[in-house]
């Protein structure tokens, strides 16, 4: 079973606090996520380790 975090970023198109939620067992992962507000797609980058949520980052398609 994948180790979840959580996390709240903000959304870049929006500003919204949005939570995430982030499989700490694949090291280094970039994906795409809809924002929960405005619905747009937000890239997230995330690094971590087997133990926990090391740095997150979220931002538009387009930078």
């Amino acid at each position: 079973m994948p180790n979840l975090q959580t996390a709240t970023i903000p959304c870049p198109y929006c500003g919204e606090s949005i939570e995430i939620f982030v499989d700490c067992s694949v090291p280094r992962q970039q994906y795409i996520e809809d924002c929960s507000v405005c619905c747009r797609p937000i890239v997230i980058t995330a690094e971590t380790t087997p133990d926990e949520l090391v740095s997150i980052e979220g931002r538009t398609e387009d930078e």
